[in-house]
């Protein structure tokens, strides 16, 4: 299947495109379009993920695999299509507190999704850390997802999507990045739908003076930043990362422009919202941490014109010494066990059952605006109650 793109032509294989570049940027630049190529470029491989270390959630998720290898030239998308025309679109931001991850890990392989739901499945890689969001060059992680999307604007209908039906989903720190381009001044409706799972937002964008003082702690530790290999910039900044704190030493800045400091007042109304969590969220990190989505989700959705649908996923493996922690909904939302099967997290457990109930309930969402599958009692919106997922699902006032 060969696809022409604003780039050039690619090549998909058994119906998915693997590793189309949508950016390309400098080291602490801004993303710009990629020069077109000649020919046709084959997309049977993902390319490489954004410069990073071990995740620091890996004793829960298990390691991430990609086999594809690491390099700042790591801007590209993945593409699953069922074939045909006008399909809605899943785009989906990974987590990883804007430090780890890549769209194109197993985890999240758009296989399951694309062809359970009839969708068009869409994964993006990013820039990490010091590379992405060091200030004052800040956001630029941020700035590499807005690109992203107009990618997808630009290009999706001709691998069969529909521009004008688009879901943005993201996890963590993607969830929280989604809030942020709603809530920023190139939103400009580059989509319909949001999907925000585990939102860190109690985590404020970082003040201007931290963010200075932060890049002014790195520079002394890699005086030739611009310049210094990846290995090196990612050794430096593991030091300024302080044990037992959440937040990262770099990830998104309230700079004014680009990235209000209050995103949830900000974030555009019109846009239909699922959003959610797990229900022992902190566990993950320690039991001392404890959950606190919910209570800036109710912010969140107060601030709505358009529905709102709110889960709480509470299934989580017998005795499991994590409990239904940060995480565990993915495996259920993409539907690819065998990708998860070394996370400690499932402790070996995958209802398949659970697994069909939320992949279906995801992409009704994305294909209507309401969340619907079989086995669900009908999902109410946010001020009729929250859903709860698990092996009998059920609503629970708000």
């Amino acid at each position: 299947m060969i696809v022409e793109t604003t780039s050039g032509k690619v090549r998909g294989h058994n119906g998915k495109f693997l590793g189309i570049p949508y950016a390309t940027a400098q080291r602490f630049q801004r993303p710009q379009p990629v020069t077109p190529w000649t020919g046709v470029r084959d997309a049977a491989e993902p390319g490489p993920i954004a410069p990073q270390g071990p995740s620091r959630l890996e004793s829960v998720m298990g390691p991430l695999r990609t086999g594809a290898g690491q390099s700042e030239d790591c801007l590209s998308v993945n593409v699953w299509t069922p074939g045909g025309s006008h399909k809605p679109v899943l785009v989906w931001i990974h987590g990883g507190g804007f430090s780890s991850g890549a769209g194109s890990a197993p985890w999240y392989d758009g296989t399951a999704l694309a062809t359970n739901g009839d969708i068009l499945v869409v994964t993006l890689n990013y820039r990490l850390s010091a590379l992405g969001f060091l200030y004052p060059e800040g956001n630029l992680g941020l700035r590499d997802m807005v690109a992203a999307l107009r990618w997808v604007r630009d290009n999706i209908a001709a691998f069969g999507g529909d521009p004008a039906a688009v879901t943005v989903a993201g996890q963590s720190a993607g969830a929280l990045s989604t809030l942020a381009i709603m809530a920023g001044p190139e939103f400009d409706g580059l989509f319909h739908r949001a999907i925000l799972q585990s939102g860190p937002f109690g985590l404020p964008p970082a003040p201007i003076d931290k963010a200075e003082n932060i890049g002014r702690l790195l520079r002394r530790e890699v005086p030739d930043l611009e310049h210094a290999s990846p290995e090196r910039i990612l050794a430096a900044q593991r030091t300024l990362a302080k044990p037992g704190e959440v937040e990262p030493p770099f990830h998104l800045v309230a700079d004014g422009a680009f990235v209000p400091a209050d995103l949830i007042a900000g974030a555009a109304a019109g846009v239909e919202l699922l959003i959610g969590a797990t229900r022992d969220e902190g566990r993950a990190f320690s039991p001392a941490v404890g959950n606190t989505v919910f209570e800036a989700y109710k912010a969140l959705a107060a601030s709505r014109s358009a529905p709102v649908y709110a889960y709480e996923f509470d299934w989580c493996p017998p005795a499991s010494p994590y409990g239904a922690c940060h995480c565990l909904e993915l495996p259920f939302v993409f539907g690819n066990p065998e990708a998860w099967r070394e996370a400690p997290m499932l402790a070996g457990e995958y209802p398949a059952e659970l697994a069909a109930m939320i992949q279906l309930a995801w992409t009704s969402f994305v294909r209507s605006g309401v969340p619907r599958a079989d086995g669900l009692p009908e999902w109410p919106a946010y001020d009729g109650g929250i859903m709860h997922l698990d092996l009998e699902p059920h609503v629970s006032d708000v």
